[in-house]
Order: C-alpha cells, then sequence, then structure tokens
C-alpha cells in the first residue's frame, strides 16, 4: 500500500485501500473490525479448540479422530500415520496437533487399542513418530461411542464429507479421562475418575441416591480431597507421592503426583538439595511397568524428616486447583463433576431410549413384511398378476388380493410394501416353509415385546446398561489414588538446617554472614531467630545474612512459632534503682521485626538474670544483694520452679527492694513441664499434640511407642509429631517395658500354629518375631496382660471338633524374642479370634510430682527472704527480719 496517498481519518487507526485498479485510491473505514475479528477468534478457540463438549466429553479434534477411527475400522490396527491423514478430511489443521491429541486419548487406555512406542506418562517420554505406533478402537470404545442411526450429522469445513455433531457417548467419557484446555478468557481443566465409581454414581443416580465424586489419577499417589469443592472454581486438590522406607537410610517413591513424571520429580529433588533444603547422597531411577525412585540418605539424617521435606521443598507433593468449565448449546457453562454427571447419565437414558424406539420400529417393519410375504405365498396372490399387462395392473391386483387377510396388521398397507412382494424370487416362493415362516414371525413378536418393556421401564434397562459394562471392562480399574487427609508441614520444621547463625552482642547484629564473630546455632534461611537485649527488649526477626537488631544481645536463638515448651526465666530491675521481679514465661506468636518490652516499660530498666530452657527447666540460683544499710542476709535462693509460667507481657513476682550485687547459678534445673500428653490421628495417619485422634498417653523425654506391624515387625521409638507410619500397623501404643507382648502365628515352614510371649528386648532396634518363612503370617497379637483366644477347627472326615479357648499367659511363659514359641495345635484350624482378656490388675506407676504454681503475685522479701522447695513440694518462706 502506497503510504503517501494515505491520509488518516480522525479516531482511525486502520486503512484499507479498494483494489480497483483502474479507480483512484480509497480509505475505507474499518471502525470495529478489530473488535469484531477478536471475538469471532476467541469463540473459533473456545467453541473449537480449547472446551470440550458436555454432550459427549469430546473437543472437536478428539471426536473427528474417533470418527475417522471409527470409518477405519476392520479389526486391524492401522497406522497412526493413516488416522492423521484420514483425520484431516475433517480437521482444517496440521497433523502434529492431531497426532499429540491421538497419543493423549491413547495413553488414557480407554477408547484407543494401542501397539508400539505410545510413550510412559511415568517417565514424561515421548510416543514414537505416527509412522512407527498402530492403534485401532478398544472394544468399549465401539460399545459406547456409536450409534449411526441417532447421530446427528453436519458438513466438515470444506462440505466434502459428513460429521458428527456430536458422538452418542453413553457414558461419562469426561470425567472418566478429564480434560485440560486454555482458552480466550476462560480454561478448563476437569480431573479424571475412577472408571468404576462412576458407573457405580451413575446407578445411584438413577436410583435417586446421594453419591459423591473423587478424582482418580493413573499416576496413583496420596489426594487430599477435603477442598475439592466438586470440582468448580476455587477447589483444590492436593497430591502427594507415595513414599515409603525402605530401609534406614533409603527412601523409595513408587507412586507420584498428578502432572509431573519421574524426570521432573527427581530435578524438583535435586534442585532442593542443591539449595540445601534436603540433604540426600544419591538417587536411583528404576522406573518402568512402575515407578521407583530410590533416593539415598547420608547417614545421621532423618527419613522421616527428610519424607516431610520433599513434601514441604519438591514435586513431591502438587496442588491441583480443578476447574468445571465445558461447552453446551455453543456456550460455555461452568458446572461441577456431580452435576456434569447428572447430565450425562440423563443423557445416556435417552440415548438408550432412542436406540430402543428405533429398534422397535425395525422390528415391526420386520414383523409388518413377513406377515405381508406369508400371507401372499400362503394364498397364492402371487397368481392374480399372471394375467395382469400393465404394473399398474399388477399393484392393483396384488392390494385386492391382500385386503381379505390384512385386519390384523399393526399398520395399512402401502405401495412401497406391494413392491417389495414383487420382488420375492420365485424360488423362495417354491421352497416357502409355513412353520418357519410363522417360527420368525412369533420370534419377531417376541423382540418387540421385549424391547416394549425396556421402553416402559427404562431406568432399570440404563441400570442393567451400566452395571454390564462394569462387568465386562471393569477387570483391573480399581481406585489408584488413595484418599487420605493431609496434616500441614510447617517448612521450618523439616527443613536442613545447612547455614550457621553468628551474633555481635555488643554491636547488636545477627546474621549467617558474621563468620568472624560469636557461633549460636545451624539454621537455615527460612528460619526465624528469637533475641532478647538487657534493656528488656525483644525481637523476633528473619533469618539474614545480617541484621541490625539493638546493642547489648544477651540471648539469642532459633524461633519455633507456637513452641509453648521452651521457657524464659528472667530477673529484672524496674526502672534505675527500684525492686527487682522474676518471672517465667513462653513466646508463641509474634509481630515480625518488632520490639516487645518484658519489663514495666520504666526508664533505666534491666535484665539482671535470663536463662532460655527448651523443655521447660527451672534451675536455683543464689542472689547476692548489695550492703545498703543494715541489712543482715545479703544472700538468699531463688527457685524458679515455685513460680507459674504466665505470658511475656506479666508482671512477676518481687524478688527484693534492695539492689542486687550478682546472680549466680546453684543447681541447673530439671523440667517442670508434666508430661506431654500425644494424640494419633488416624485420619491423617500422624501423631498430634491438639487432641485429634485417639489419645495415647502422657509422655515424658524417656517415655517411648510401641508399634507392631502385620509382618511381625516390633519395634519402639521415641514419639517425634514427624514420623511416618507404615501400612499394616495393628499395634500403636505408649511401652510399658515389662509389659509382655503375646501372639499366635503361623510357621511356614512348619505348617503349624505357635504361641509365643516376650518382651522387646532392644529399644533401638526393629525386630521379627515371627519365623522369616515366606509363608509364614501373623494371625493375632495382644498387649494385654493376660490374653484369651478362640480356636475354630476345620471340619476333618465331616466330624467338627469343638472351639478351643485358650489362655495365652497360663499356656507360654515369657520367653526371648526369637523363641519358636509353643505348638498351639496339631490340628487343622480354620480362624483364630482374639477374646476379651482376663482381668488383671496392673502395677501401679510412681505419681509424679505435681507441677507448682504461683497465681497471685507476692512480695517474696520484706526484709531478707530465703526461698526453698521442701520435700513434699511446699514453699518455705524465711524472713529475717531487722
Amino acid at each position: 500500500m502506497d503510504e503517501e496517498n494515505l491520509e488518516p481519518l480522525e479516531g482511525e487507526n486502520f486503512y484499507e485501500k479498494s483494489d480497483n485498479p483502474e479507480s483512484q485510491d480509497t480509505i475505507t473505514k474499518v471502525t470495529g473490525m478489530y473488535k469484531d475479528w477478536f471475538l469471532d477468534y476467541a469463540s473459533y478457540v473456545i467453541l473449537e479448540r480449547a472446551v470440550p463438549a458436555i454432550e459427549d466429553g469430546f473437543k472437536p479434534v478428539q471426536r473427528r479422530i474417533m470418527h475417522s477411527l471409527k470409518e477405519l475400522d476392520d479389526g486391524r490396527y492401522n497406522k497412526v500415520a493413516n488416522v492423521v491423514g484420514h483425520t484431516m478430511q475433517y480437521h482444517p489443521h496440521g497433523d502434529a496437533s492431531i497426532g499429540d491429541a491421538m497419543v493423549q486419548i491413547g495413553q488414557k487406555d480407554l477408547l484407543i487399542d494401542t501397539q508400539g512406542n505410545w510413550g510412559n506418562i511415568l517417565t514424561g517420554d515421548g510416543a514414537a513418530a505416527p509412522r512407527y505406533i498402530e492403534a485401532r478402537l478398544s472394544k468399549f470404545a465401539l460399545d459406547v461411542l456409536y450409534s449411526p442411526k441417532i447421530t446427528t450429522w453436519q458438513s466438515s469445513y470444506d462440505g466434502r464429507k459428513n460429521e458428527p455433531v456430536h458422538l452418542p457417548v453413553k457414558f461419562p467419557l469426561l470425567l472418566a479421562q478429564g480434560a485440560e484446555g486454555i482458552a480466550v478468557g476462560l480454561s478448563t481443566k476437569v480431573l479424571p475418575h475412577n472408571f468404576l465409581e462412576l458407573i457405580d454414581a451413575s446407578v445411584k443416580i438413577l436410583k435417586k441416591k446421594s453419591f459423591t465424586l473423587y478424582p482418580d489419577f493413573p499416576t496413583g499417589g496420596v489426594a487430599d480431597m477435603s477442598n475439592y469443592n466438586d470440582g468448580m472454581r476455587g477447589g483444590r486438590v492436593r497430591v502427594r507421592a507415595k513414599i515409603s522406607q525402605q530401609d534406614k537410610s533409603t527412601l523409595v517413591i513408587t507412586q507420584i503426583p498428578f502432572t509431573t513424571n519421574t524426570t521432573s520429580l527427581i530435578d524438583s529433588i535435586l534442585k532442593a538439595n542443591e539449595k540445601g533444603k534436603i540433604k540426600i547422597r544419591k538417587i536411583e531411577d528404576n522406573t518402568a511397568a512402575d515407578v521407583e525412585i530410590l533416593i539415598h540418605l547420608p547417614n545421621g539424617v532423618s527419613p522421616d524428616k527428610t519424607i516431610d521435606a520433599l513434601y514441604a521443598f519438591t514435586a513431591c507433593e502438587t496442588s491441583i486447583a480443578p476447574l468445571g468449565c465445558v461447552i453446551q448449546d455453543q456456550k460455555p457453562l461452568f458446572v461441577g463433576v456431580s452435576d456434569m454427571l447428572r447430565m450425562s447419565t440423563e443423557r445416556t437414558v435417552e440415548l438408550l431410549r432412542s436406540e430402543l424406539e428405533i429398534e422397535l420400529n425395525e422390528l415391526e417393519e420386520q414383523w409388518h413384511f413377513q406377515s405381508l410375504e406369508r400371507i401372499f405365498i400362503e394364498n397364492r396372490i402371487y397368481r392374480r398378476i399372471e394375467e395382469e399387462e400393465t404394473w399398474e395392473g399388477v399393484i392393483k391386483a396384488i392390494d385386492e388380493g391382500l385386503k381379505p387377510f390384512t385386519k390384523h396388521l399393526r399398520r395399512a398397507v402401502t405401495e412401497e410394501d406391494i413392491v417389495r412382494l414383487t420382488e420375492i424370487r420365485i424360488k423362495r416362493i417354491s421352497k416357502f416353509d409355513i412353520d418357519k415362516a410363522q417360527e420368525k414371525i412369533e420370534s419377531l413378536e417376541g423382540d418387540i415385546e421385549k424391547v416394549k418393556h425396556n421402553l416402559e421401564h427404562i431406568i432399570d434397562f440404563a441400570i442393567d446398561f451400566f452395571q454390564n459394562l462394569k462387568e465386562k471392562y471393569g477387570k483391573g480399574r480399581e481406585r489408584k489414588t488413595e484418599i487420605r487427609n493431609f496434616d500441614n508441614i510447617e517448612a521450618t520444621k523439616v527443613v536442613l538446617r545447612n547455614t550457621k547463625l553468628y551474633v555481635n552482642r555488643e554491636e547488636g547484629f545477627v546474621g549467617t554472614g558474621l563468620k568472624k564473630d560469636e557461633y549460636v546455632a545451624d539454621c537455615s534461611d527460612i528460619d526465624d531467630v528469637i533475641v532478647f537485649l538487657r534493656d528488656g527488649n525483644m525481637m523476633v526477626t528473619k533469618v539474614d545474612v545480617k541484621t541490625f537488631v539493638g546493642k547489648d544481645i544477651i540471648y539469642v536463638a532459633v524461633f519455633t512459632k507456637n513452641d509453648k515448651r521452651t521457657i524464659y526465666n528472667m530477673i529484672y530491675r524496674d526502672g534505675k534503682s527500684g525492686p527487682s521481679y522474676v518471672k517465667r514465661f513462653n513466646v508463641t506468636s509474634i509481630t515480625r521485626d518488632k520490639l516487645y518490652d518484658l519489663t514495666q516499660g520504666n526508664k533505666g530498666s534491666q535484665i539482671v538474670y535470663f536463662s532460655g530452657n527448651p523443655n521447660g527447666e527451672a534451675e536455683v540460683v543464689t542472689i547476692l544483694l548489695r550492703q545498703v544499710g543494715s541489712i543482715k542476709k545479703l544472700k538468699f535462693d531463688l527457685d524458679f520452679a515455685s513460680l507459674a509460667i504466665k505470658g511475656r507481657a506479666s508482671k512477676g513476682n518481687k524478688v527484693t527492694r534492695y539492689p542486687i550485687k550478682r546472680i549466680e547459678l546453684k543447681e541447673k534445673g530439671i523440667s517442670t513441664l508434666k508430661p506431654r500428653r500425644i494424640w494419633f490421628d488416624d485420619t491423617v495417619q500422624r501423631l498430634n499434640v491438639d487432641g485429634r485422634g485417639e489419645l495415647l498417653g502422657e509422655f515424658k523425654s524417656n517415655d517411648r511407642l510401641l508399634i507392631i506391624n502385620q509382618s511381625g515387625k516390633v519395634k519402639t521409638i521415641i514419639p517425634d509429631l514427624s514420623t511416618h507410619f507404615e501400612e499394616g500397623m495393628i499395634v500403636l501404643e505408649k511401652w510399658v517395658p515389662k509389659k509382655p507382648i503375646s501372639a499366635i502365628y503361623y510357621d511356614g515352614e512348619k505348617s503349624r500354629y505357635y504361641i509365643k510371649r516376650f518382651l522387646v528386648e532392644n529399644e533401638n532396634r526393629e525386630e521379627i518375631f515371627i519365623t522369616e518363612h515366606p509363608n509364614s503370617q501373623l494371625e493375632i497379637v495382644s498387649t494385654d496382660y493376660r490374653p484369651v483366644a478362640e480356636i475354630i477347627f476345620s471340619k476333618v472326615k465331616g466330624v467338627q471338633k469343638e472351639n478351643m479357648e485358650v489362655d495365652l499367659e497360663g499356656f507360654i511363659a515369657v520367653k526371648g524374642i526369637k523363641a519358636l514359641g509353643n505348638q498351639l495345635t496339631t490340628d487343622k484350624v480354620r480362624q483364630i479370634n482374639l477374646l476379651e482378656s482376663l482381668p488383671y490388675d496392673e502395677p501401679e506407676e510412681e505419681p509424679e510430682p505435681e507441677e507448682m504454681e504461683v497465681k497471685d503475685e507476692v512480695d517474696l522479701t520484706e526484709g531478707n527472704t530465703t526461698i526453698s522447695l521442701d520435700d513434699d513440694g511446699q514453699i518455705t518462706l524465711s524472713l529475717d527480719d531487722e
């Protein structure tokens, strides 16, 4: 276009030049053209490319692929390249997009029977070139996708072919396969669901029962569906890899989260290792048909914390946001998976009804013509046409001949019917068998009645249809993804502390870059640091290379949020010359980088004694006073155990009104905290101290948990909230070292049942207490003192032996954990049940001293006062008057 001949119109930025060379150059307004073009483009992308239709669950390219496969179907495999080329008759795009879409359908293993290398969704490997791989329709696809007689057709893009508007899919295919697409202004993400569960839910819909649908991913894994929100916008699904502990230094990943593959998963683990979030020695990828990724840990690294760290810092846990968007009546529709299934089920019923109605019509037509044929031959009406010379005469003669015999027919005889009669061959007339013809008519009448019955009971017919699909194609399609609620993993608790924290107390700096200053502790770059200053101020700040917090630091440590067990013991002077106060407190939550004054706020206040105690220890200190006036007792002891633990803002109790010269540590403290109550939440399979699940007991620092697995393994562990529990755990309780464990097991080598009672001999090692033959198995186990078992015997030659009750305590004494035990019986055993245990008075444990609390503030010194704790746990105050 010659820009010299163009003059811009006011408010316009687009021009169009006349194509007529004889005419002068003209300018044409294109107001709104961009807007129209963009809307057309957006509509095309939404309707024709990205979003599936609710009717059959297909995007256009997928529908055209399935239509082409049907046209090419002869029972044999076709080269994918041939299918792609055939599909291009219907799809106005390149072969690459068609090939990719076909591979995605094939990898879902539902509609296409594949042959060759179609890639691997577990490893992320791509498929071979289309000329090397083959495909044909699966039997399932042939059963549920096609029914030409009830299909609505339309012209293809070039008008040369007809293609289906929608395929008559009689199954919730969209929910089974899932769908994902990004269009202009909207997107869709329908997660895949389980084949069997979809059928069961469809049956429940037809029976008007309630149902719940959750996704099931082809890669397996463990998923938290608590916030699924029926697959609508705003929902979230958290998916985790299935990680187990192979041994004390090796973890194994056997299932991976949906949307990931082993390559991307391993890359994320290696990156987390490089950044210092986790610490691993090496990774082995043994994935083939099933996932197997081995993670080898260095010595001294906790497997349980590493599992949590993998979930927190790598792709071993992913969050998926579903978004149910489909096309209905040429418009986007945002809908949940429950409504999608209802729509699909209702459409399946209507499709089945349409098929039955067509079948009924065809059967009635067959019955009509068979009846006409019998009348025509049996009554020799064909002889009437011998003397007729015209076609009209032939038709009239046959029509007149049929009239006396057609009263029982279900519709009137048409000229078309008569023409068909004239086409019957002489050979057929000569061999006509009246009895066989009558049998065929009666058979058709039976079929007609059956179809009519199905139409009248269409819901029952649809239920049978779904159940037949389940029986025919459901084998091997059980749920792969385990549904479980997750606990929230706090990154600061599981991150590897890969750097060091330093402090410059005088200048008031903390950070990881002060390597020439005082070392504090190992930390990570996501930790927080708590700092106490001499003037009574406290601050929590994030770990950094160098941070100024305030001069004269007296205490610094890595801070853990909501930590109620770390107790700070503090004595401070109120103002420049005021009395001194003592208090004990914890710090559970704060605002980061905010200064908190722990004193009463008077100018000149100062901390004179401070200690941080991770387990609530309470020391005894000696306080020495300055010689002021006529004070006689300048020295006395203070036991922090006599004080209650309060909030950080509390004033505290008065220690003395006289100036303190110095404070000396007299005796290190022991924990004054009560034993910690621990619960086990079976829903998330984790320990907690929040009261969720079953109470396991109160645990002191050396108390342990007893764990017994169905495999016959027993171990004890110090309870740690990060502990992961293996599948097959049958006993989890507080361990009582002197309490015997009773078990009945089957010995695979001797083919006999044995009873044994034993104590855990090595608290730091996992041991197996049944024989290691592959056929050995644990029948029952009990941690009661006097368990009782019921033995039910098998019939032998028709004779049933009476059941036997066994008192395990009386049957065998406590022996070593490796002992074989005593043989239970020589008879053939059918079943062993654990009965109610015999009564037993458990030995009482030594009572724990109660935690001391001083609830009211008291003046601990009036004159000179000595504070002590007597043998009965009572506070003694000794006053020495002047």
